[in-house]
């Protein structure tokens, strides 16, 4: 049945609800004026996800009740205290289909654990740790962030909706000493000196800037905790429930007593617990490289042991995933990072892939450049491995199209280069990053701008996103298949992947003239093929080598139509 009366079809099915699967569906049959949707089942890649990054406290606020804690209420610098946004924000937005709509299989939040109560000057003015990376206790989460039961809520309903959560972790260092929060035992830390940042020891066996005490992830030497966590814990009524959990982990493990390995039980918990799907781990290049190898190893084990749990809650076969921010990595280097005087190899100490610091540069070159590039790389250097591709992040100061003048040309870029996709919270809806007043990264995290997301210009945009979103989403080939440029002017390119017995392949066209214009196809869709263009939602027919449409459109996303 051809595609058209499909999209008819599916269009009234939604408008009565919404679909919560993880299949998409593909064909309409009409028997007796009945429609029967007919799903296939698309494959979730971690190659080739689409991944939306946010900061919790600065995308949604569920619950104002929870604004303030610890009495975190001294003047901070601009954009450096906590604004309100919360683990129930973003499950409202899940539960609305707002990354639904975008195409998003993948949401990654900032960290969520207990942070440091007080607050600290770094040189930029007063600050909380609104943004997740000061941890104070790992084993509780931070009540301005939400609570226990409100993350176990957001991972089901994410989950529902085929969703993968991702989990931002921290293990290189704790938060800053405050008034309010003293530093670790000398056992657990070092104070100094700062990372130089000259070679493999200066990046990682220092602090990564002034009073952020580092972990001292390296040793074995067994460490007993800290009394101000033991106290803390027995207020709390819960020391003898963590101390017991403890002494299991251990006598399962055989680890020693390193302060590393502390760190790695509390944060696979959350995996055992709760079903997170992966980690999107911090500040790799700072710690030693065994340590990641260690945390994958039980985030997997935890993560079966979940899966074994809730087999009714399991999205497929997928192991657990773990990408790492090494910071300054590009694609180009492969499977290494070199610190100068060494090369380390991330992906053979537990990472699945790596964040991609060199896209925000390829995308001042052209599509077939970029596409071309990322395509040879990911199927030869770095075959069976990934990237998660960005232009825009948190602490990314360098950011492709600051002042957001090419955010249709963004989308475009980042939403078809191949690897996975990071989204961050308002590229879709061109968020200022240029906030008047603000110092170093704080411009690049303001609150999500909802209030602009009725402005006639701001749909135009996320509508451009929410359709390569979705194509990409419902296409493997995208970020995970293998590409090839099928015409220059007007630039077209295919994309296929092959999985066993799945294959998927498509076809994009890219500057297309407005108007009537001809795709070139032929070689990759015969004569005679039934295709449907998303993006138009216009069916077509191969004729000749070639599709013709007629629109307004300067993008056609073509795929098969039956």
């Amino acid at each position: 049945m051809k595609r058209v009366l499909a999209f008819l079809c599916l269009m009234i099915l939604l408008t009565a609800c919404k679909d919560s699967t993880v299949t998409s569906s593909q064909a309409a049959i009409v028997q007796n004026d009945t429609p029967v949707i007919v799903k296939e089942t698309i494959p979730f890649r971690w190659a080739g996800a689409n991944i939306y990054f946010l900061l919790t406290d600065r995308f949604n606020n569920g619950n104002p009740e929870n604004d303030i804690n610890f009495n975190r209420t001294e003047e901070t610098g601009p954009l450096r205290g906590f604004m309100g946004g919360d683990i129930q924000g973003i499950t409202q937005k899940i539960e609305e289909g707002y990354f639904t709509d975008l195409g998003i299989n993948a949401i990654w939040f900032t960290p969520v654990v207990e942070q440091v109560h007080g607050a600290t000057d770094e040189g930029t003015g007063n600050t909380y740790a609104y943004h997740g990376y000061w941890a104070k206790d790992w084993t509780a989460l931070d009540p301005n962030f939400g609570s226990r039961k409100d993350l176990e809520k957001m991972v089901k309903k994410a989950h529902e909706k085929g969703i993968r959560i991702l989990m931002d972790v921290v293990l290189n260092h704790t938060g800053p000493v405050t008034e309010e929060d003293p530093v670790w035992p000398s056992e657990w830390v070092i104070t100094e000196p700062t990372c130089t940042f000259e070679n493999y020891e200066s990046t990682t066996t220092c602090t990564l800037v002034a009073n952020l005490p580092d972990i001292l992830t390296a040793t074995d030497e067994a460490v007993d905790l800290p009394d101000a966590l033991l106290a803390k814990w027995k207020d709390e009524g819960r020391l003898s429930i963590e101390l017991d959990e403890l002494e299991l982990f251990f006598d399962r493990t055989g680890y020693p007593r390193a302060p590393r390995f502390y760190i790695i039980k509390w944060l696979t918990d959350y995996v055992n617990d709760l079903g997170i799907d992966g980690f999107r781990v911090d500040t790799v290049k700072h710690a030693d490289e065994k340590a990641w190898a260690e945390l994958y190893k039980e985030a997997s084990y935890a993560f079966e042991n979940w899966k074994k749990k809730h087999q009714d809650q399991v999205l497929d076969d997928a192991p657990f995933f773990m990408v790492g921010e090494v910071y300054n990595y590009g694609i180009s280097g492969g499977r290494t990072f070199d610190f100068g005087d060494k090369k380390v190899d991330y992906f053979s100490n537990g990472f699945n892939s790596l964040i991609n610091f060199e896209l925000k540069t390829d995308a001042n070159k052209d599509y077939e450049q970029i596409f071309k590039k990322y395509s040879s790389l990911l199927h030869s250097k770095l075959n069976g491995q990934s990237v998660v591709n960005y232009l825009t992040s948190h602490d990314d100061g360098s950011p492709f199209d600051k002042d957001r003048t090419k955010p249709f040309y963004s989308a475009n870029v980042l939403l078809l280069t191949p690897g996975a996709s990071q989204v961050y919270y308002g590229d879709e809806t061109a968020r200022d990053l240029t906030i008047e007043g603000t110092v170093g990264d704080a411009t690049l995290r303001s609150f999500m701008n909802w209030n602009e997301i009725d402005s006639l210009n701001t749909k135009d945009i996320l509508t451009h996103w929410q359709k390569l979103g979705q194509f990409r989403n419902h296409h493997p080939a995208i970020g995970a298949g293998k590409h090839k440029r099928l015409a220059k002017k007007p630039y077209v390119f295919s994309r296929t992947y092959t999985d066993g017995e799945y294959k998927d392949k498509v076809v994009v066209g890219l500057d297309l003239p407005k108007g009537k214009k001809s795709l070139w196809v032929k070689g990759f869709f015969g004569d005679g093929t039934q295709l449907f263009d998303t993006y138009s939602q216009t069916l077509v027919e191969v004729k000749k080598g070639r599709v013709i449409l007629d629109n307004a459109y300067s993008v056609a996303l073509l795929e098969l139509a039956q």
